[in-house]
């Protein structure tokens, strides 16, 4: 943390006081309609959704120009639901829990402090053909979103967390040669107790036609509000939320042939409750996005296998993803999914969606 103090003070010294500034405004609407259900839910659920590819979500974001090569950037985001018009990605959900920070960015590379992506977020999403689909994307639906109601789960997200982190600073490298690196840290804020934190480094390489991602983070305190678990906190038949700890290890790859787009990762997750390992994953995917016509057919596939002392033998879910995404302009486009999931020892599930997506 010294560092990234030093960098900053060093900063501000050598800011000039004439600028030049712009803010824009910004964000996405999505709304679908289908019938949703995950393996061990005993009904479909027929739905007009909301974020059936891209959560909704509107915001800011402005920079000035400080001179000398400094300049001044935030961000202020947040998510609704398209389908009834309420505030956030679920009940209770902060009002910026996408983005409420503020950073100052020069030739030394980029400091930033306040709610914004997890380090595991990026690379999750750029590497699936799904993108940030919430609901449709094998991907993220095994790394962010558990099934089954809320403390009674049939199966609990890999990453701990949450897709965002508050109280985050981090600070990334300038780029070199397509290659960025970021350090992040997330103070846990609790009174005599500095060890309940989150820490992470992550990278990301793009040039050409390949795109290489890798992060690891250690993760002890949860998100958007600090102080619940850090997993879910459903205790059976899965004591879930006793764990206190998670140690990730991802790497993410993807090669554009043009006539295919080919996606691939590989992630190791071990937590720990009260200082014993309790739960261990490992998740891979692979996917596809060939283009046909004036969109592209879409394809991935995510496999979890999971076990430890608080869950017991290992059991899997796999889940599959067939869509096509039509583009009828730059900022608009139509789509359609369907989803099969499965969890060991219980019944295939099928969800189907057909929605329509725009950005500003």
């Amino acid at each position: 943390m010294s560092i990234l103090v030093s960098l900053l003070l060093g900063a501000f010294a050598c800011a000039p006081v004439s600028a030049q500034s712009n803010v824009t405004v910004m964000g996405g609407v999505d709304a679908f309609a289908g019938s949703l259900k995950n393996s061990g839910d005993r009904q479909h659920t027929t739905v007009l959704g909301s974020g059936g590819m891209t959560t909704s979500w509107f915001g800011f974001k402005g920079s000035e120009d400080l001179g000398g090569g400094l300049r001044a950037e935030f961000y202020l985001t947040g998510f609704f639901q398209t389908d009834t018009g309420a505030s956030g990605r679920f009940a209770g959900d902060n009002m910026f829990s996408r983005d409420a920070n503020v950073a100052l960015a020069g030739n030394f590379g980029r400091i930033q402090v306040g709610r914004a992506s997890a380090p595991s977020f990026l690379p999750n999403i750029l590497f699936n053909p799904f993108g940030d689909s919430f609901t449709f994307s094998p991907l993220v639906l095994h790394s962010y979103v558990p099934t089954g109601q809320f403390g009674a789960r049939t199966w609990a997200s890999t990453n701990a967390g949450d897709s965002g982190w508050s109280n985050h600073v981090v600070y990334t490298t300038p780029g070199w040669n397509g290659l960025r690196a970021s350090v992040h840290y997330q103070a846990g804020e609790k009174a005599g107790d500095s060890d309940k934190n989150n820490v992470a480094i992550s990278a990301l390489y793009s040039k050409d036609k390949l795109a290489l991602s890798a992060f690891v983070h250690r993760v002890r305190d949860s998100n958007p509000n600090p102080g619940g678990p850090i997993i879910d906190a459903t205790r059976a038949p899965v004591n879930y939320a006793s764990l206190d700890e998670q140690r990730a290890w991802f790497l993410g790859a993807s090669y554009d042939f043009k006539v295919i787009k080919l996606y691939g990762t590989w992630q190791r997750t071990v937590n720990e409750a009260a200082g014993v390992e309790g739960l261990r994953d490992r998740t891979a995917s692979a996917g596809f996005a060939i283009p046909a016509g004036p969109g592209a057919i879409l394809f991935d596939v995510a496999d979890t296998r999971r076990s430890g002392t608080v869950f017991g033998a290992q059991r899997s879910r796999r889940t599959a993803s067939l869509g096509y995404d039509y583009r009828l302009s730059k900022r608009t486009d139509l789509y359609s999914v369907a989803m099969g999931d499965r969890i060991t020892g219980l019944p295939t599930a099928m969800s189907y969606g057909l929605g329509v997506r725009h950005s500003f």
